[in-house]
């Protein structure tokens, strides 16, 4: 179980401080596929940051099965990072000197991971193994970006708008590898998007607005990749 409880985050200070995150309040349960939607400035990305621990916040607590990450040591909070959490980026952030098994190894070695091969087979990648990143199509770095964040067995996945930079046919193909190791493995997503349609594959779905959470809602049935809008 992930909470938040009372999460303010600022950015800027004096007259120039700007309130991002104003008392947010959730909790996103084990196995979930949570979804947090806005428009551009509502904060969700920042809270993303704060909820897997890449950012602090000004106040509050993010409690892990009831530990609170937030007063953590910046050596224990990297522990953490490295042992729990997986991270999707609209950017592949992809190291092009590496081949795509390189790339993916650096994922698994964190979880002494030997059997990383599977996931690249899982996502369609077995024949590109040896290929760079400036070798491979936008559909297939972000495949490959996919398959590095899983190899390190996370138990929560953290994603901020990773269709954003493709076109529909493999932002669809990648979220249905998403969801389908989803299913098959078990761990929690949480996933930032303005996309609606995507919206309608959660399970938990968050909305935000200026900083706050306007409404939660659980989907009472989910749609597949290939069968929501775009």
């Amino acid at each position: 179980m992930i909470e938040a409880n009372q999460i303010v985050k600022t950015y800027g200070s004096g007259q120039s401080c700007t309130y991002v995150l104003k008392g947010i309040d959730i909790k996103i349960s084990d196995g979930d596929f949570a979804v947090i939607l806005g428009a551009s400035g509502s904060g969700k990305s920042t809270l993303l940051n704060v909820l897997s621990g890449l950012e602090r916040p000004d106040s509050g607590k993010v409690l892990y099965d009831g530990v609170d990450i937030t007063v953590l040591s910046d050596s224990d909070l990297t522990k953490f990072r490295k042992d729990n959490i997986g991270f999707i980026f609209q950017q592949y952030y992809l190291l092009p000197n590496l081949t795509v098994e390189k790339n993916v190894r650096m994922g698994a070695d964190l979880a002494n991971n030997r059997d990383y091969g599977e996931i690249i087979k899982a996502v369609g990648l077995e024949d590109k193994v040896k290929k760079y990143p400036s070798e491979l199509s936008g559909g297939e770095q972000q495949r490959v970006a996919v398959a590095r964040a899983l190899a390190k067995k996370p138990k929560v996945l953290f994603l901020d708008e990773p269709t954003g930079a493709l076109d529909e046919a493999t932002g669809r193909q990648v979220l249905d590898y998403i969801s389908r190791l989803h299913g098959e493995s078990g761990f929690t997503i949480v996933m930032v998007t303005h996309n609606q349609n995507i919206a309608e594959m959660a399970n938990t779905i968050i909305k935000m607005n200026s900083g706050k959470v306007s409404q939660v809602l659980t989907n009472p049935v989910r749609k597949m990749a290939y069968e929501i809008g775009w």
